[in-house]
């Protein structure tokens, strides 16, 4: 238990540091998933009536991203680094999304 709080209390200096809340990092992160999904199947739905998909599309991207931009607005003295890295995950999280969209049409 005290290996729990001694992590809480780090992530929270960090958020602290960066100026950050890592509480509302996380419920943006957790809040965004049904709304990536719904709008990642009203696309899939749209797309397969042969209607435009453009709009669901790039709601589900921002639901994709809603985390980081948080990150972005609110966050101050980043490092470089997670920028990196961020934009190595957003990046193959994206590739993953367009790959299962894909196998998704499909069927």
């Amino acid at each position: 238990m005290e290996q729990v709080a001694a992590a809480q209390a780090w992530v929270m200096a960090l958020g602290a540091r960066y100026g950050v809340n890592p509480v509302v990092f996380g419920a943006i992160y957790v809040g965004a998933i049904p709304f990536f999904l719904f709008f990642t199947g009203l696309a899939i739905k749209r797309l397969r009536a042969r209607q435009s998909a453009v709009l669901p599309i790039l709601a589900a991207g921002l639901c994709f991203v809603s985390a980081y931009l948080y990150l972005a607005i609110v966050g101050r003295n980043i490092p470089v680094w997670v920028w990196i890295f961020l934009g190595a995950l957003v990046a193959y999280g994206a590739w993953s999304a367009i790959r299962d969209f894909r196998k998704k049409l499909i069927d």
